[in-house]
């Protein structure tokens, strides 16, 4: 079941992304300010998209919504994916992308980015089987401590 997270959920997505981030990138990420920032994500500032099986969060998804003054509509981003290992192969994350495409379409936003570092083929090659394509989109960004 696919549904949109509440802070009920709060727990399971802290526990994703702090899994996910030490799984990516090495790095372990301070439970307070994670846990701080999963509550505003699920107080507004962001949607999470979960997926339970046997009642339990097994896969997460965090969007967002920009502003696009060129189409003169949103455009939904996809921040980041996690599946926890004993669920992956098993199409989880393709049906939480046909969600959010589905919802997209529905929601009349112009499209739906997804920032993937240029050094990540593996994800690239995931993406583009999708039918994503980033051959004409690049983000550049500075991030700050």
């Amino acid at each position: 079941m696919i549904r949109t997270a509440t802070l009920d959920d709060l727990d399971a997505l802290v526990e994703g992304n702090a899994a996910m981030a030490l799984e990516t990138e090495g790095l372990t990420l301070d439970p307070d300010v994670l846990r701080a920032g999963v509550r505003a994500a699920l107080e507004g500032q962001a949607r999470y998209l979960v997926l339970q099986r046997d009642g339990r969060v097994v896969a997460q998804l965090l969007q967002t919504t920009e502003w696009s003054d060129w189409r003169c509509r949103p455009v939904w981003w996809i921040h980041s994916v996690y599946v926890w290992p004993a669920y992956r192969r098993q199409g989880l994350f393709r049906a939480l992308y046909a969600a959010v495409l589905a919802e997209a379409e529905a929601a009349g936003v112009a499209g739906v980015r997804l920032y993937v570092d240029e050094r990540n083929t593996p994800a690239q090659a995931v993406y583009r089987s999708l039918g994503m394509v980033g051959d004409h989109y690049r983000v550049f960004e500075a991030m700050f401590d």
